[in-house]
């Protein structure tokens, strides 16, 4: 009999497979255990919940009790989800893209029952077919030459597992961290750049909010008309399109052709936190309603949509529903008209473009072909909305991962203050509280989190995001706390993660469970990779608390990256920004409010209500001895004639302190 043991995971993605045919084993020693005693090499399945191929290689092939007969006979199955182990994945993935030249989900790895992989690939159907062999004539060979030609797997694992300890190896540059890598990043991106839609390249195209980020900056830094040109562009047309939910707001993951129109349909937090973030940029840098709107629609979304009453987030939602993707998404002529009525689905039908006729399987993914109206469509998106809800829903993964809360926790934090919406800076406030008692085990920052139970210790990317959003939310509300658990977090990071003899930081920490090779990424893809975003919270750190050793560890991390930067710009914009806040110039404002008042507010509004992406803020109130103790920015400071006041420095040299808004704003301006 069967005996599957999925069942007792949070992992709505395994859950999804407890009851497979398949003799599944989570990842761990029971797993390699049992392969070593019965001379057996492990099938090592990975992929996640809004994974449509993973889905239908489950109906497909895991679902089938003959596919699966093979798999018990002949395998140790393990199944993985990528977005709670990222360590397996990294290191299994590379062994793919190694073997075959690409990688995706889900991932099919065969692995020695040492760990070391042998064969691996993405997906397989059950019959050959789209140039792929069948799965279980697959699975017949494999377990033939385990059984039959030991020494030509070994070799194969060997030669794997020499490419995989190389990946760690990165040359030093030679070269200086200058404004030249940004220069030569920026022009890499602007030839790639599509100038009618926006975007880098053709189909599929993906958001890329960190390149546009870095591409923002860019503009500020330079005042290069062609930077501003390709965010807006971009920002403009990913809007507008189908990638972006027109009735619900967020985004899908990305478009499948190059004009953001029709999505794979699956919504992820990491992706709608970072473009609510870019959108803030947008309407602070460009002044544009639009770019606020959808940062606002998009973090409405995931409060209404993504929240945990506990305060944490949840991971994603399906592609599909009802077996179909996309179902729950579109629309058709006759379905606006039942719920508008025909003078409303007139209008709803030339808006969105559904009068142009259907644009997927017979129906129509909403679009803005023109000009958007956002206060006349407003009430006829409520109706529609209202009528979508009543629609059978896409499944949602409701797990919650600490690094992906960061990024979430950090957006909220951003727009709330620049926005001056307070409901969003208590939405941070509630995340970081969450994270920082319910996925916390004596002091050990954890992974994911569902259902009351946390568990796996954090990674890299985990410590560095949270520890971001938590200086995001000490700039929002000046409350001291957010800024010493950012230090707790950061040194916990150099104890854990930071390799002196490497010069960087692993993505595993110190204390983590032995695998094959100890994971380093230095991607940043469709999340930021933890080492970008370390370095760029180190060197905000440093100039809050005057820590050296934090700018210290940052710099070497960076330096390697030279090189890297320049030449494959896509791949490192997160990268980029942090270079282009160690570049500078940075400003460093210091708001004080006079005791037993605010009266800070028209300063801060001033301060947040502009795009000065290499800000650092501190604020504490005056007299409260412990308000400024360690942060050099606030030692000596003094509400100037008891009224609230704020310091402009840059590179360490002060501006004469300024008690009303406007003479601050002359200042900025002057900077």
């Amino acid at each position: 009999m069967t005996e599957n043991r999925l069942a007792g995971e949070t992992s709505p993605y395994l859950l999804q497979h407890a009851h497979n045919p398949v003799d599944w084993y989570p990842w761990g020693d029971e797993a390699f255990a049992r392969a070593r005693a019965e001379d057996k090499p492990i099938l090592l399945s990975v992929g996640y919940s809004a994974c449509h191929w993973c889905h239908v290689m489950e109906r497909e092939s895991f679902e089938n009790p003959e596919i699966a007969a093979i798999m018990n006979r002949h395998f140790v199955s393990v199944k993985v989800d990528r977005e709670e182990r990222p360590d397996v994945d990294q290191i299994y993935m590379q062994a793919v893209q190694s073997l075959t030249g690409h990688g995706g989900w889900p991932m099919t790895v065969f692995l020695t029952p040492d760990g070391e992989p042998f064969y691996g690939g993405t997906y397989y159907p059950p019959v050959e077919g789209h140039g792929l062999p069948a799965f279980p004539r697959l699975l017949q060979a494999l377990a033939e030459a385990w059984a039959n030609r030991r020494g030509e797997v070994v070799a194969s694992a060997q030669k794997i597992g020499e490419a995989l300890g190389q990946s760690e190896r990165l040359r030093a540059s030679t070269g200086l961290l200058t404004d030249e890598i940004l220069f030569g990043a920026f022009q890499a991106l602007s030839a790639q750049f599509d100038e009618t839609e926006g975007g880098l390249g053709g189909a599929p195209k993906f958001p890329q909010p960190m390149i546009w980020e870095f591409v923002l900056r860019f503009w500020k830094r330079s005042k290069n008309p062609r930077g501003r040109q390709m965010v807006h562009t971009t920002l403009t047309m990913m809007a507008r399109g189908g990638m972006y939910d027109q009735v619900g707001g967020g985004f899908h993951r990305y478009s499948v052709d190059p004009h953001w129109l029709v999505p794979h349909f699956e919504k992820m937090l990491y992706d709608n936190a970072q473009l609510a973030s870019l959108y803030l940029s947008g309407w602070l840098a460009f002044g544009d309603p639009e770019c606020r709107r959808v940062s606002e629609e998009t973090l409405d979304y995931l409060l209404r949509e993504m929240a945990d009453p506990a305060g944490g987030f949840y991971s994603a939602t399906d592609a599909d529903s009802e077996g179909h993707e996309g179902k729950f998404f579109v629309w058709s002529p006759e379905e606006l008209r039942e719920v508008l009525g025909p003078d409303d689905a007139e209008y709803a039908a030339r808006y969105w473009s559904v009068d142009r006729g259907p644009n997927f399987e017979g129906k129509s993914i909403l679009y803005v072909g023109g000009e958007p109206d956002p206060e006349r469509i407003a009430p006829i998106r409520a109706r529609l909305y209202a009528a979508r809800a009543r629609r059978v829903h896409p499944a949602r993964d409701d797990k919650v991962l600490a690094a992906w809360n960061g990024l979430a926790c950090r957006a909220f934090a951003e727009a709330g203050r620049a926005l001056g919406r307070a409901d969003y800076v208590a939405a941070a406030a509630k995340n970081a509280e969450f994270v920082l008692t319910a996925m916390r085990s004596g002091g050990r920052l954890l992974r994911t989190w569902k259902a009351g139970r946390a568990k796996l210790k954090g990674y890299l990317e985990d410590y560095a995001m949270v520890a971001a959003a938590l200086v995001a939310l000490y700039e929002a509300t000046l409350d001291r706390r957010w800024l010493d658990e950012a230090r707790g977090l950061a040194e916990e990071l150099l104890r854990l993660f930071w390799d002196e003899k490497l010069e960087g930081f692993y993505d595993t920490g110190v204390d983590h469970e032995r695998l094959i090779v100890r994971p380093r990424n230095l991607f940043d893809n469709a999340v930021p990779c933890g080492s970008s975003v370390a370095i760029e919270t180190l060197f905000r750190l440093a100039i809050l608390t005057g820590e050296s050793r934090y700018e210290s560890a940052a710099l070497k991390a960076l330096r390697p990256m030279a090189d890297l930067m320049t030449r494959y710009a896509s791949g490192f914009g997160r990268f980029l920004c942090a270079l282009d806040f160690h570049l500078g110039p940075g400003i460093e404002i210091a708001l004080v409010s006079p005791p037993g008042g605010d009266g800070l507010a028209p300063l801060a509004a001033e301060v947040f209500g502009r795009y000065l992406p290499n800000r650092v803020v501190a604020g504490m109130v005056a007299g409260d001895p412990k308000g400024a103790e360690g942060i050099p920015l606030l030692q000596n400071r003094e509400a100037v004639g008891g009224e609230a006041t704020a310091y402009v420095c840059r590179n360490y040299a002060c501006e004469l302190p300024v008690t009303d808004r406007e003479a601050l704003a002359r200042q900025l301006d002057a900077l």
